[in-house]
């Protein structure tokens, strides 16, 4: 794995020492850079926890990929520059005590001997934080989102996210992920048919001030001034919104139209916008 060629990919040509200005600069460009995305998922193709594996597909064939490929190439890359990178088993919507859901999502700690803070840094959970925040209770904005950390009660930290009222997030402990956990998380994650990767295509990209979705075929833009909804209507629109929209060359998505229009329809009743 070539660090030079990663950092082209993100399209960053600043310092790479290990100090804030870089952690920062760095979290900015890929997630302005790589979308996250489960389009593999949706192909059926089979993905992995193994760092080597996420730097073919993210740097080599210029995809994107969801919280186990970007975070993992994400802590590699700042391992390479000096950083101190710990893997942490995070849970998205952990519901009290269910403690099997741990592991459903992959966040960094990252320090350093040029950081006075530990930083929570994740470019793998769909683009909201465009820059890596201080481990302490805080909120901060982060435009279009609301964002932050709270202490729970038995010990752990929940990271929040919010464009409204409703909040959004996931908890995680400060100690090191058991990796077979994450192995285990990421192959049911694909496999379940339960699953919301399974069940859904999601791709999202971030901008300093835009955040964008496509949830099956319905694409939204979200700004600080509000959000726009669109419904795409033919396998041509959902191939030319991931190229003009999350820069994803994947023409072979239009083979997925079929099982979108089906999800579509589950969701939102047989008389949906076509």
């Amino acid at each position: 794995m070539d660090l030079d060629r990663y950092l082209e990919r993100i399209e960053h040509s600043g310092g790479v020492a290990p100090d804030l200005a870089t952690l920062s600069s760095l979290h900015t460009a890929h997630v302005c850079s790589v979308p996250f995305e489960n389009l593999d998922v949706q192909f059926g193709r089979p993905l992995t926890t193994r760092v080597e594996e996420a730097y073919k597909k993210i740097v080599t064939r210029r995809r994107g990929g969801w919280c186990y490929e970007q975070n993992g190439l994400f802590g590699w890359a700042l391992s390479q520059m000096g950083f101190r990178v710990t893997r942490m088993a995070a849970a998205v919507r952990r519901p009290t005590g269910q403690k099997a859901l741990d592991a459903n999502h992959l966040c960094l700690l990252v320090d350093s001997d040029c950081l006075e803070y530990r930083y929570l840094v994740d470019v793998g959970f769909g683009g909201s934080m465009v820059s890596p925040i201080v481990l302490e209770e805080t909120e901060e904005c982060q435009p279009p989102f609301r964002l932050g950390l709270r202490r729970l009660d038995d010990g752990r930290w929940k990271f929040w996210e919010a464009t409204g009222l409703a909040e959004f997030g996931f908890d995680f402990s400060t100690t090191a992920a058991c990796e077979q956990r994450l192995t285990d998380a990421c192959s049911l994650l694909q496999s379940d048919p339960a699953s919301s990767f399974v069940l859904n295509l999601v791709v999202q990209l971030r901008s300093r001030s835009e955040h964008r979705t496509l949830r099956g075929r319905v694409f939204t833009s979200a700004t600080a001034a509000g959000k726009h909804t669109e419904t795409l209507g033919s396998p041509s629109a959902l191939v030319n919104t991931l190229a003009d929209k999350f820069r994803l060359d994947v023409p072979e998505a239009a083979g997925l139209w079929s099982q979108i229009l089906t999800r579509h329809d589950e969701l939102h009743g047989s008389h949906a916008a076509t």
